[in-house]
């Protein structure tokens, strides 16, 4: 599927992708800062976890869609 993109398009996904990690990592240290509060919020962690999980997942579909097939 890589190769029927367009520069363009590879370009725009390249953007996307660097996005979502940087919202992936800023997650994590939100992550991180409420769990060293004695008293954090578990169900803002999980609903924060639960969107990282979310950003892993279009991070790894855009991940393949920028890596060409390689076929055996």
């Amino acid at each position: 599927m890589a190769e029927k993109l367009s520069a363009e398009e590879r370009a725009l996904l390249h953007s996307e992708l660097e996005r979502l990690r940087q919202e992936h990592r800023d997650l994590d240290s939100a992550i991180e800062a409420l769990v060293q509060l004695s008293a954090s919020d578990q169900l803002q962690i999980q609903r924060l976890k639960k969107r990282k999980l979310v950003l892993r997942d279009r991070i790894g579909r855009i991940e393949d869609q920028l890596t060409p097939d390689i076929i055996a």
